[in-house]
């Protein structure tokens, strides 16, 4: 019969476009959960990025440039504590050598916590590119606290992980970006916006209990309040931050170092 063929040739393709929504519905369902997964991460870092993003647009209408630029900033810039101190001193009328040598100082501390996080971005194409650009402060502590999918020489597993880095990175930059937008429309009104930079220290403090919780061995944080005790001692108040990063980078460094010959020792014996 002719209609048989027909018939057959109908099925088998309702079918095969059945199969082909089947295998493609895992896919969607994934994109869709890594997003949400994504957003439950990042909302600590909401919850301070838009007010923190709010004072420096507020801040940097009082200087005589283009809302615009505020916001290119963020868009480009994305530094932060770099961003505040770039809205300080071009207040004071310092020229723009003067500002990119200041954030390179001030910024200069990613350089020491970022290598702990370029094993994890290791084959990741053109996206290696913008997880380096956009890791803060706030987005490494949220990172280097994300569990493993899989074995770390799983590269599918990998890929998985640093798909939801990715979003991660792009959620907290949104954030970024859109207190910023709101603090450049509120700087055009007349309010009292004293005490809002306290949501940096806030953010920091809720970030810091959640990587308590997450993490299995305690004394880094010990290491960390007591280099920050002996700092506040011993260091001026200008040369703090750095001095603390690298006395706890260089004992970090020593323990690495220790943990290395305990292990090749130990392989001797045996």
């Amino acid at each position: 019969m002719p209609t048989t063929p027909t018939t057959d040739g109908v099925t088998r393709t309702l079918d095969d476009g059945a199969h082909s929504l089947e295998m493609a519905e895992p896919e969607s369902i994934t994109t869709a959960s890594a997003w949400r997964e994504a957003l439950r991460q990042t909302l600590p870092v909401m919850f301070g990025y838009i007010p923190l993003g709010a004072a420096f647009g507020v801040l940097f209408t009082q200087l005589p440039l283009s809302p615009w630029l505020g916001l290119l900033m963020s868009v480009i810039i994305l530094a932060g504590a770099g961003q505040f101190l770039a809205v300080a001193l071009l207040g004071a009328g310092a020229g723009v050598t003067e500002v990119a040598v200041a954030t390179l100082l001030l910024n200069s501390r990613h350089l020491f916590y970022g290598l702990s996080l370029l094993e994890r971005f290791r084959e990741a194409g053109i996206a290696k590119l913008y997880l380096i650009f956009g890791l803060t402060d706030e987005t490494y502590s949220l990172l280097s606290s994300l569990p493993r999918s899989g074995e770390r020489d799983d590269k599918a597993a990998r890929r998985n992980d640093q798909r939801l880095m990715l979003r991660i990175t792009a959620l907290n930059q949104l954030w970024w970006v859109l207190g910023t937008a709101l603090g450049l429309a509120a700087g055009q009104l007349t309010f009292d916006s004293s005490g809002i930079e306290f949501a940096l220290t806030a953010l920091f403090v809720v970030l810091g209990i959640e990587q308590w919780y997450a993490l299995r061995e305690r004394w880094p944080f010990l290491l960390g309040l007591v280099i920050t005790l002996a700092g506040l001692w011993v260091l001026p108040h200008d040369k703090l931050l750095l001095g603390s990063i690298a006395a706890a980078s260089v004992l970090l460094l020593g323990h690495y170092l220790h943990q290395q010959r305990s292990l090749s020792d130990g392989s001797r014996t045996r």
